[in-house]
């Protein structure tokens, strides 16, 4: 009997540990930055928070049935929001830039970025062994193009 009661014991005292692991993690969170969140996503009740820098704090959330990410700096200053898309909802003039500039890459993952500059298409591609990351705005103009390495490093191209 003794062995049934540790047995049931230790899955409940770790599922209690997460609870409260995650609801410190969401206590450490600036209020300025839960409120500007709130102010810019009312609809949204649901939120999963981590440090993303020093300075900077992520949300992810579902909206409207998809799964977003939205950064906000310590004061509570808004910096991107960020959602996948499929490559079929890639406008005509982002798809013509790619295939122009990118010849032979395949898009790996495709997100909206919304900033205060505006909007921007970001893609992760692949050709062979030659990984990018690549930005281009809503007319079409590469705006960024960079090549990441095996270990997940960036160099600038």
């Amino acid at each position: 009997m003794k062995n049934k009661k540790i047995i049931i014991g230790l899955p409940l005292a770790a599922l209690l540990g997460l609870a409260l692991f995650a609801f410190a993690s969401n206590r450490s969170v600036p209020l300025r930055v839960k409120a500007a969140f709130v102010k810019k996503f009312p609809q949204v009740k649901k939120v999963k928070w981590d440090k993303e820098s020093d300075a900077e704090w992520e949300a992810e959330f579902k909206m409207d049935g998809m799964e977003y990410s939205a950064n906000f700096l310590e004061d509570g200053t808004w910096k991107e929001t960020e959602h996948e898309i499929e490559q079929k909802d890639i406008p005509d003039a982002v798809k013509a830039t790619l295939d122009n500039e990118l010849p032979g890459y395949e898009i790996e993952e495709a997100e909206i970025s919304e900033t205060v500059d505006g909007l921007t298409y970001e893609f992760e591609m692949e050709k062979g062994e030659e990984e990018l990351e690549v930005s281009i705005d809503v007319h079409g103009k590469l705006i960024h193009k960079q090549v990441v390495d095996e270990e997940g490093e960036k160099d600038q191209d």
